[in-house]
């Protein structure tokens, strides 16, 4: 089971950035801030991340490196650290950067600065903490 949850968790964090530098792009583009295309891409990308984060989770407690690798000797390893704690602590907080974004922007006025400043955040943090080694493989 571990494998199948590893490989859904590689492929759909493809579909989750993409859906997340779309909404960013589509929070740029328009010129018309009372526009909902922006909006719609924006709850895309925060459903894909939601996703992402709860096959994550799944992920952390099947897999070796995750849960059951909290110890001493593995906090001395840089890459062990970063599949253990890195990497879930930093996506954690991205994802809650992009639900802050998203929720604020349906309550602002500029609600498309909003999704432009947390989104980016988000995705920055996003991609700072990727196992780049282990993608995909």
């Amino acid at each position: 089971m571990y494998p199948f949850i590893k490989s859904i968790h590689s492929y759909f964090a493809w579909a989750a950035l993409a859906l997340i530098i779309i909404a960013i792009i589509s929070t740029i583009l328009t010129k018309n801030k009372e526009s909902v295309s922006y909006k719609k891409w924006a709850f895309f990308g925060l459903m894909a991340v939601h996703i992402q984060l709860l096959i994550g989770l799944t992920l952390y407690f099947l897999s070796p490196f995750g849960l059951d690798n909290l110890s001493g000797d593995s906090m001395k390893d840089s890459f062990t650290r970063l599949l253990a704690i890195e990497h879930p602590f930093t996506n954690i907080v991205a994802i809650i950067l992009i639900t802050i974004g998203y929720s604020q922007s349906k309550k602002a006025e500029y609600g498309s600065k909003k999704i432009l400043v947390f989104y980016t955040i988000g995705l920055i943090l996003l991609l700072s903490r990727v196992p780049w080694s282990t993608w995909l493989s």
